[in-house]
C-alpha cells in the first residue's frame, strides 16, 4: 500500500508542478489552485509512508520520478527542448531510482 500512496504522491507532485507554467505569478486562479492542492496532496501523501519507507529512500524516488516525468511532459506536451546534458541527466535520475528499488536492503518490499 506504501508504494500506492508514493506513487499518489508522485503524481499529485508532478501535476502541481506542471500546473506551475500557467500560474503567471498567481494571478490565474485555476492553475493556482491546482498547483496549490496538488502539492498539499502530495505532501499529505508522502508523508503518510514514511514509517514505511526510509525518508531518504522515499524523498529519492519522490523526486527522482518527479523530476524525470515533469522533463518528459516539458518535451512532449510544451514543447520545451531537452538537450543531450538534460537527457543525460534524466536517464541518470531514473537510473538511480532502480538501482534504489533493485538493490537496497533499506527499500521494504
Amino acid at each position: 500500500m506504501a508504494w500506492i500512496i508514493l506513487s499518489f504522491a508522485i503524481i499529485t507532485e508532478v501535476i502541481a508542478t506542471t500546473a506551475l507554467k500557467y500560474i503567471e505569478g498567481f494571478t490565474k486562479i485555476v492553475p493556482t489552485i491546482i498547483s496549490l492542492m496538488g502539492y498539499g496532496l502530495s505532501f499529505f501523501a508522502l508523508s503518510k509512508i514514511l514509517d514505511q519507507i526510509p525518508l531518504a529512500i522515499a524523498y529519492a524516488i519522490w523526486s527522482g520520478a518527479g523530476i524525470s516525468l515533469v522533463g518528459i511532459i516539458g518535451w512532449f506536451w510544451l514543447g520545451q527542448k531537452l538537450d543531450a546534458g538534460a537527457l543525460i541527466g534524466i536517464a541518470l535520475i531514473v537510473s538511480g531510482v532502480v538501482v534504489i528499488n533493485l538493490f537496497s536492503t533499506a527499500v521494504s518490499h
